[in-house]
């Protein structure tokens, strides 16, 4: 392992945090809307997550395998005068639950800055090893 693979760790960690992110902001974005392009009710996504092994070691940084959508049922709403309400007068509306994903974007933002923290703490140690001896 090199010394230089937390640079490698920290990245991809604050790479897939930085698509957690555009993942819940693009929920939060549909909390209301009724219908997306193909005209159905937009579905809450997520993604997966898998650790990335180093070669020769077993740790290492962290990779999106997948985007997912939410299998929650849709909201309900009674609204009977709207275009897209069904013969019942409901309409079927995202099952983004916007608390979760406040949530999800706070740990995200929180992950974000933790990997960050990793990287300055490493450079500063690696720049102070560079000047020892120099007294």
């Amino acid at each position: 392992m090199s010394m230089f693979s937390i640079f490698e760790i920290s990245g991809s960690a604050m790479a897939a945090q930085g698509q957690r992110m555009n993942v819940t902001a693009s929920n939060l974005a549909n909390a209301d809307s009724v219908a997306g392009p193909n005209g159905e009710a937009y579905r809450a996504k997520h993604l997966v997550f898998q650790a990335r092994a180093q070669e020769g070691s077993g740790i290492g940084g962290v990779q999106v395998t997948g985007l997912v959508e939410d299998n929650a049922p849709l909201r309900q709403e009674y609204r009977p005068e709207h275009p897209l309400a069904d013969e019942a007068g409901y309409v079927s509306l995202p099952n983004v639950e916007p608390v979760n994903e406040m949530v999800d974007m706070i740990a995200a933002s929180r992950s974000y800055q933790a990997n960050v923290e990793v990287l300055n703490t490493s450079k500063q140690l690696m720049l102070k090893t560079l000047t020892l001896g120099e007294n």
